[in-house]
């Protein structure tokens, strides 16, 4: 096969661990990943998809993920400290038998991910960061349980913000559905990409190039990347079983972002505008995508 991956034979056991013989499972949908392998198309190795028992692992994952934002949006108010916030995430997390996938990954010294104003993404909690009246936050979490990964982040706005400011927050989680209504079996991902760009960009907005989404499952980060500067029809197929994160960040002004912060982490806009991110995990399915954290 096309990904190196031997397959079954056509009477024995099925590769998903369905039980099936393969000729009565997935033998039909290899055929077809095989050939639009051989048309050119990208297509990712089957060892990225997956499994119906794969997904109701990552759906128990993304429960209390979800259940830590929803605390958090209770929660969240001027005057709370964006190191209060990493304390209701671990805590959440660790009392449901989960843990903070962000916690220690690569050296991240936080459990959660939490990006003010400015700030693209990976900002870290601090017991010096004061949220204030005014403020737009990006809450960003990952949850490992029994073994699976869930991912997605919430944009909160602080008491009366800049109505400007608003609009931003609220046309990034646009653009974020507009992606997800792209999702459908064997289109592109540059179709979800190209759907994500024009919501934002009619907007007056911009796209950040350097950061994306990303395959989720199994491991925090897997394949593919999921820009949102592609275009549409291009990028690898959509393929039932693919589970990624669609998670622009849009800034306010351009798409220039500046990395030099000393803590080797977090990332802020050039032009010292704001940014906004939403991030959902997504399932492609047959029929078109199940929505699994957000």
């Amino acid at each position: 096969m096309y990904d190196g991956i031997e397959s079954p034979g056509r009477n024995d056991e099925c590769w998903c661990g369905s039980g099936k013989k393969y000729k009565k499972c997935h033998r039909d949908f290899d055929d077809k990943l095989q050939q639009l392998w051989d048309e050119g198309e990208e297509v990712l190795a089957r060892s990225l998809l997956k499994t119906p028992a794969d997904i109701e692992g990552i759906k128990l994952s993304a429960k209390v993920n979800v259940g830590a934002l929803d605390y958090v949006e209770a929660h969240i108010k001027a005057g709370v400290t964006t190191a209060d916030i990493d304390r209701w995430v671990h805590d959440y997390c660790i009392e449901r038998g989960a843990v903070p996938a962000d916690l220690n990954y690569e050296g991240f010294p936080k459990s959660v991910c939490t990006s003010v104003n400015e700030v693209v993404c990976h900002g870290i909690p601090s017991e010096d960061e004061v949220l204030r009246e005014g403020d737009i936050v990006n809450v960003d979490m990952s949850t490992i349980l029994g073994g699976y990964f869930s991912d997605s982040s919430r944009m909160f706005c602080i008491g009366e913000v800049d109505p400007e400011w608003r609009r931003l927050v609220e046309v990034t989680k646009r653009s974020v559905e507009a992606g997800m209504s792209a999702v459908r079996p064997w289109a592109h991902l540059g179709d979800v990409s190209a759907a994500v760009n024009k919501v934002a960009t009619d907007a007056g907005f911009s796209v950040v190039r350097e950061f994306g989404g990303h395959g989720c499952g199994i491991e925090f980060h897997e394949d593919p990347f999921v820009s949102f500067v592609e275009l549409a029809g291009t990028g690898p197929i959509l393929v039932p079983g693919m589970c990624f994160t669609i998670e622009p960040m849009v800034n306010m002004g351009t798409a220039d972002i500046d990395m030099s912060d000393p803590n080797g982490w977090t990332v802020r806009t050039a032009d010292g505008l704001p940014s906004a991110q939403w991030e959902v995990q997504v399932a492609v399915t047959e029929s078109g995508f199940e929505l699994i954290s957000w």
